[in-house]
């Protein structure tokens, strides 16, 4: 068997669905309601944070600014952004820690589920919907896993600590806001005052409990046993510090006390370090900006008391750690290298460019996004309450004037075609009327028999037709009174048929100009009402302008500019209103004046035929 060719417009046709399809694959797009995207890729590869050991979940910090994130595109408070994994299908959860439209300025959290070593993720940022579907979607609580139970930014001012992860950890008290930090908004110890984070069963640490506490510290100068974070119960106690700008750890259990040896110091004061403490269940190592610093042969004591910020928990009062702290957060597991060198990198003020580049912006070509972004775009999210409704009702009134046009039209078609077929074949026995005489009523409506069924189905709906057959009707009547003895009609019987066949051009004319009235509705009302629309829309964009006290045309324009759509709503809905109305006016006169004529020549030919003289022999 031969393959089926296809024609050339089948095969153009195919080829352009099949490259629709295609450039839609390769250009997928998360929601179309979404009109920007950023692609963003983290790379822990050797051209990056250069990471080989595992990582697994983080929370990926996203630096937006001037240079990489255009601000005027997104919303003003940034509910609008989402991130979606690279298979363009799967949301991320994140939180916005800092976002500000007119500084340029944003901190956001991205979870990135099992970040793989030495490779490059890529997510996507979407943004640009000003639609009412873009509303706040930030997750703190899902941006972190099961296993982190404490996520403070310090970002309140005035108010305690807030933890980000679902385990509720709220510090106690406020301390003083830092602005500027590495990360936002940051906390200033004093060396006094302290932050105090109320026990919990989340905080509860058991005799070698595994452990991970992370944070970005800038001491203001090298002080003496400086305690940063410390918790004391019952003889027992757990102390991170800097004594001479040498971070240590200090655990005091079973074994007395123990501080972790002592290296060599911070690098620069007055700058910001990333600290980590991870305790594995047999040793507790010191992590310093990424890199292994120091490591303790202890374990963790059991604790369970409250944790004090910027001091010993026994003693707030002394020994406190006088600088700034940033991003503190506390895991219940031991992080690997890998987790604590990434947000050492990623997180830091310099490098971060390294692992993390945001790509230029994408914007999604398709008439929907064009109008949503466009004068069209900026005019349907003007329009008033009242506008929508003007627009709504001609709406309606535009649907029903084309469902009247289109019906219509299908239907005078269908007439013209039967009056045409019929024409053709009364025109064979206009000659001879002898087949009106015929005692078999059905042949005489079939002109004699000339006409089988389907031909009667397509004159179904033929005037001219229906016509024909009230006068068959009639002349049946009149000669069954006489018996049929005669075939002489008197000029009363032809005037009573003649009669008959006005009455029935009357009922066709009715049918034929059913529900034209709503098309003069249509155009006749659908202007005025759109002007009401519009005359409605500029007085509520006026009035608004006079509450708001501000004459600003940005202001004035979109709502006068969405006022007048009323007026465009309600020309659309008239002026093929008019056209339509017009062509079948024209029809509907053509159909009409076909009926007079056959009227006419009926019943002359029906004078003819059944006079007296017709009948001499």
């Amino acid at each position: 068997m031969k393959p089926t060719k296809l024609n050339p417009p089948l095969r153009l046709l195919g080829a352009a669905l099949a490259f629709l399809f295609c450039a839609g694959a390769a250009h997928a797009w998360w929601n179309g309601e979404w009109t920007l995207r950023k692609k963003i890729t983290v790379d822990t590869s050797d051209t990056g944070a250069a990471l080989s050991g595992p990582i697994g979940t983080v929370p990926l910090l996203v630096r937006l600014h001037d240079g990489n994130f255009q601000f005027p595109a997104a919303k003003d408070d940034g509910t609008d952004l989402r991130f979606v994994a690279d298979d363009d299908k799967t949301l991320l959860p994140f939180h916005i820690e800092k976002y500000d439209s007119l500084l340029d300025e944003a901190f956001i959290w991205v979870k990135i589920p099992d970040l793989k070593p030495g490779a490059k993720t890529s997510i996507w940022l979407y943004y640009g919907n000003s639609g009412s579907r873009a509303i706040k979607a930030d997750d703190p609580k899902g941006t972190y896993d099961a296993d982190t139970v404490l996520v403070y930014h310090f970002s309140e001012h005035g108010q305690p600590a807030y933890d980000f992860t679902s385990s509720g950890n709220n510090a106690q008290s406020a301390g003083t806001p830092s602005d500027g930090a590495i990360i936002g908004t940051g906390l200033r110890l004093d060396g006094h005052t302290t932050v105090t984070i109320p026990a919990s069963p989340s905080l509860e640490w058991t005799g070698g409990a595994t452990l991970t506490w992370s944070a970005w510290l800038k001491p203001a100068a090298p002080q003496p046993n400086a305690v940063i974070f410390g918790r004391t119960d019952a003889g027992r106690s757990f102390v991170i510090g800097v004594d001479n700008g040498v971070p240590y750890v200090e655990v005091t259990g079973p074994n007395g006390t123990q501080r972790s040896p002592a290296a060599a110091p911070l690098p620069a004061a007055g700058a910001w370090h990333h600290l980590a403490v991870v305790a594995d269940g047999q040793k507790i190592s010191l992590a310093l900006d990424g890199a292994p610093y120091a490591a303790l042969s202890a374990r963790i004591p059991a604790l369970n008391s409250a944790a004090v910020i910027g001091g010993g928990a026994g003693d707030a009062a002394t020994g406190g750690f006088t600088g700034e702290i940033d991003e503190m957060e506390i895991s219940r597991i031991a992080r690997p290298d890998g987790f604590l060198k990434f947000a050492a990198v990623s997180q830091g003020a310099t490098g971060a460019d390294k692992v993390l580049a945001v790509g230029d912006a994408e914007q999604r070509r398709d008439w929907l996004s064009a109008l949503r972004t466009g004068y069209v775009g900026i005019i349907i999210s003007s329009l008033s309450a009242d506008g929508w409704v003007v627009i709504g009702i001609l709406f309606i009134m535009s649907a029903i004037s084309w469902i009247v046009m289109l019906g219509k039209g299908s239907y005078l078609k269908r007439v013209v075609r039967g009056n045409a077929l019929f024409l053709k074949e009364w025109s064979q026995v206009a000659t001879d009327l002898s087949v009106l005489d015929d005692d078999d009523i059905d042949k005489a409506k079939s002109l004699g028999g000339r006409i089988d069924a389907a031909a009667q189905r397509t004159m179904h709906n033929a005037p001219l037709y229906k016509i024909y057959h009230i006068g068959v009707e009639e002349i049946r009547h009149r000669r069954a009174a006489e018996d049929g003895a005669t075939t002489v009609l008197s000029a009363r019987s032809i005037q009573a048929i003649r009669a008959s066949l006005d009455g029935g051009l009357v009922r066709e004319t009715q049918k034929l100009n059913s529900q034209m009235v709503l098309l003069t509705i249509a155009i006749s009302g659908g202007p005025f009402l759109g002007l009401l629309g519009t005359v409605v829309g500029v007085m509520i964009t006026f009035a608004a302008v006079a509450a708001a006290g501000d004459v600003n045309v940005n202001a004035i324009a979109p709502g006068i500019a969405a006022a007048l759509a009323a007026t465009v709503a309600g020309l659309a809905v008239a002026i093929p209103s008019l056209f339509g109305y017009n062509y079948l006016l024209t029809r509907v006169k053509m159909v009409t004046s076909d009926m007079h004529v056959f009227i006419d020549e009926f019943v002359t030919k029906l004078a003819e035929f059944y006079s007296e003289p017709a009948k001499y022999e």
